[in-house]
């Protein structure tokens, strides 16, 4: 039975403005981009904005293509920006004016009971007009989970987040006909807290795709300082701190030898600490620099160049940065993490986020332009493979159009 599918926008209705996506934020583009490609006959889109509503289709694609051109460009543009802003305020006044009542009557409308895929986790905390469609349409709805890090670790979120993302996993755990996971150690991690209910839920492992794209060979300049690069939000969970520690460490011993830090990622929860601690320190000014707004080509391009790639998370659902880096080629130092190794395989270097030492030798060492053991890894990169969205999708698509 052929599902009609009713795509969820809520968070790119939310984050469409800005000038660089967050993860979550590139999969619910990377989803609108292969739906409008492959099935636009069976296809419908819904977004939050005030209200829950039907959104128009042919404003819904121009703004998915806009914000395509914006977030994958070589540096900031602010004519694409303008036409990103203008396109989502439609949308948003659409969702305001319309409401919930015109999304529920195209479904109950439908032919067969629609599918509702929402791969965020945008208001799961909120279900009831997810629960109406379900009443009023028979609706069956697909979620992705991304991690259950706010329930895991609620100490590295901001106070009640925790309970916040309790509900948003009841949520799909009482609606779920299928539940997406990006990785392994995330489907773990929800059997588990569904058994403690004692629900079983139809998990299914899809890792994500990659959206930076390839850039030209990067030849290094001559006398320029080596250089590397962490790339996530800036925020307590992604472990900043620790590489401050450490490039203080690094310009203390090794002085105008020390390597560059580029801190690229939009500023999270307590960022602002982070941020006044990196401006602080006099003996780091030159050799830490914070890039938040950088679009992907941008991004590529200055990764392309770095040493690696160096990720001291606490917490991961997935890793995407990690899987960008090796994608270009770019060597990673990264935590042990079960996620992490799940990604990277045998090629990364992992440390415990909790030892600073560890990561000072590392960097050090890689930061020679004779380090072997930079060399062993780009060596163990050839048996790596990148995950694709093609995989990811020939996976999810059967979900789609079945309707079991």
């Amino acid at each position: 039975m052929t599902q009609h599918i009713i795509l969820d926008l809520s968070r790119l209705l939310w984050r469409a403005e800005r000038f660089a996506p967050t993860g979550i934020d590139r999969v619910e583009l990377a989803y609108a981009r292969h739906l409008i490609a492959t099935v636009p006959d069976r296809l419908s889109f819904s977004g939050w904005w005030g209200r829950m509503s039907l959104l128009p289709p042919a404003t819904v694609t121009a703004m998915i293509a806009a914000l395509d051109r914006l977030w994958s460009g070589t540096s900031v543009d602010d004519r694409a920006h303008a036409v990103v802003r203008g396109l989502v305020g439609k949308l948003r006044r659409h969702a305001f004016l319309h409401g919930e009542k015109q999304l529920r009557a195209h479904a109950a409308g439908l032919r067969n009971p629609p599918t509702y895929l929402l791969v965020s986790h945008y208001r799961l905390h909120r279900p009831q007009p997810l629960m109406r469609l379900k009443r009023d349409a028979g609706t069956r709805f697909i979620f992705l989970v991304h991690d259950l890090i706010p329930i895991l670790l609620p100490g590295h979120v901001p106070p009640g987040h925790d309970a916040r993302h309790r509900r948003r996993m009841e949520t799909v755990m009482g609606l779920a006909d299928h539940v997406i996971v990006n990785s392994a150690g995330t489907g773990a991690a929800l059997e588990r807290l569904a058994a403690e209910t004692g629900v079983s839920l139809p998990i299914h492992i899809a890792p994500l795709g990659l959206d930076l794209r390839p850039v030209a060979e990067w030849h290094e300049k001559p006398h320029e300082r080596p250089y590397f690069v962490c790339l996530s939000t800036i925020e307590p969970r992604k472990n900043h701190r620790l590489l401050l520690r450490v490039w203080r460490c690094l310009a203390a011993s090794m002085g105008d030898a020390a390597p560059r830090l580029c801190i690229v990622g939009r500023r999270g929860w307590k960022s602002a600490g982070i941020v006044r601690e990196i401006h602080a320190m006099t003996e780091l000014r030159a050799l830490v620099e914070v890039h938040e707004n950088l679009p992907d080509r941008a991004v590529a391009s200055l990764l392309k160049g770095a040493r690696a790639l160096i990720n001291p998370s606490f917490a991961e659902g997935f890793g995407l940065p990690v899987a960008e880096a090796l994608a270009l080629g770019v060597p990673v130092i990264c935590s042990d993490l079960d996620e992490l190794r799940e990604v990277g395989g045998a090629v990364p270097e992992f440390l415990d986020p909790h030892q600073d030492e560890p990561w000072r030798a590392m960097i050090a060492d890689y930061a020679d332009t004779q380090s072997s053991r930079r060399g062993a890894q780009i060596a163990r990169l050839q048996g790596w493979r990148a995950p694709t969205w093609d995989a990811h999708f020939a996976r999810v698509m059967p979900l789609l159009s079945d309707g079991s």
